[in-house]
């Protein structure tokens, strides 16, 4: 307990000396205590960022692992994680950058413990079991007359491809305990929507959805199990659409293209899974 104590308080210190964003995360927060009574407070963050731009790899800056705070730029994970962190910590009733750091740590890492590279909730079915664990969310399965779909945790491409992951490729300790998380998850089956399914709007079984659940689409790319991760938000136009940082538009955007629509033109995104924070 005590060398978890002294590991999250040097993760937070090294945040705390990079924290250039410091300023931006408590203006947000103080908006976010601020907010209208009713109004979706995942959702209310997600907005905040709008506009922001999309940016690869943002946690791949440091010789070591260490906490990264970046909400200037941003890909689908961390965007997630972004708003997550600011949602929990306005719930917490924190207006400090010290306590986002904070939670942020609790969910970007192994059982909310930063301990080196291998650590990180690298695949996201590792996020929503390090999550679940912690009480932050539940993955829902239910009406079964949605969730289908079936996918088996198959999960070996950071281990296959060490030399795609500068962090990894010169790091033997770290492969050997990556590809031991990937085994822990193999063969796990879950349940997900299949984007057949995804085409109607908020009315009989798809009013399961809420406005801010998490949805990570099921990718059928080998060794892999989540393609991107966004929000959901339901439109003017009855339809469910995606709140993500976007490769395509390349910043922080609600999809104009229905979710349908959307996994529609992609062929190896099979569906989501749907994520709630409690």
């Amino acid at each position: 307990m005590k060398a978890h104590v002294i590991t999250l308080l040097l993760c937070l210190a090294s945040a705390l000396c990079f924290g250039q964003d410091s300023l931006l995360v408590e203006q947000l927060l103080k908006k976010g205590a601020a907010r209208a009574s009713g109004t979706s407070l995942t959702l209310f963050y997600a907005h905040q960022l709008e506009g922001t731009p999309y940016v690869a790899a943002t946690l791949e800056v440091n010789p070591e692992e260490r906490l990264v705070v970046n909400l200037r730029e941003m890909d689908c994970t961390t965007f997630v994680e972004n708003v997550v962190a600011l949602t929990l910590t306005t719930r917490q009733g924190s207006l400090t950058y010290k306590d986002f750091c904070l939670n942020l740590t609790r969910i970007r890492y192994r059982g909310g413990r930063l301990d080196g590279y291998a650590s990180r909730n690298h695949y996201f079915s590792q996020w929503i079991r390090s999550n679940e664990g912690l009480g932050i969310v539940r993955e829902l399965s239910e009406p079964a007359s949605l969730f289908t779909a079936r996918q088996t945790l198959s999960l070996s491409y950071m281990s296959s491809h060490p030399s795609a992951y500068p962090m990894l490729k010169g790091d033997a300790e770290a492969q050997r305990l990556i590809r031991r998380y990937e085994q822990e998850c193999s063969g796990e089956t879950v349940s997900y929507i299949p984007k057949a399914l995804l085409n109607g709007k908020r009315e009989g079984d798809l009013a399961s959805i809420q406005d801010g659940d998490i949805l990570a689409i099921v990718t059928s790319k080998p060794g892999l199990d989540i393609g991107h991760v966004g929000f959901a938000q339901w439109g003017s136009d009855g339809r469910l659409h995606l709140l993500n940082a976007s490769q395509l538009h390349k910043k922080v955007v609600l999809e104009p293209m229905t979710l349908y629509e959307y996994l529609s033109k992609h062929p190896t995104m099979l569906g989501v899974r749907v994520i709630r924070l409690l």
